[in-house]
């Protein structure tokens, strides 16, 4: 089993509104675990989650402004890790080019 913690206890450790953390799963940027009427979050979801109470309490950064900045995040990163996987062809490329026949 993957290691959790309450949304209660969320609530009451990084004190944060109920209702913030029912926007982030609703708009599913927080995917929440159920067991017995329960509702969990996953440790791997918790930088995320603190990311968005960052922005949104610290930065005061509404629901949307938060879905947007994630998701150009996101694409960010997918677009750093295709940089990366085209340089290594470039690479290899170069490589072959450079080989004596």
């Amino acid at each position: 089993m993957t290691e959790r913690i309450s949304i209660e206890d969320i609530i009451r450790l990084y004190k944060i509104d109920y209702s913030f953390v029912d926007q982030l799963i609703d708009s599913e940027l927080l995917h929440p675990e159920i067991e017995n009427s329960v509702r969990y979050i996953i440790y791997e979801e918790l930088p995320h989650l603190e990311r968005f109470a960052n922005w949104h309490y610290d930065l005061d950064v509404n629901l949307p402004g938060i879905e947007i900045i994630h998701q150009l995040l996101n694409q960010l990163e997918d677009l750093k890790t295709e940089n990366r996987r085209l340089l290594g062809h470039v690479t290899k490329f170069e490589s072959w080019e450079d080989a004596d026949f």
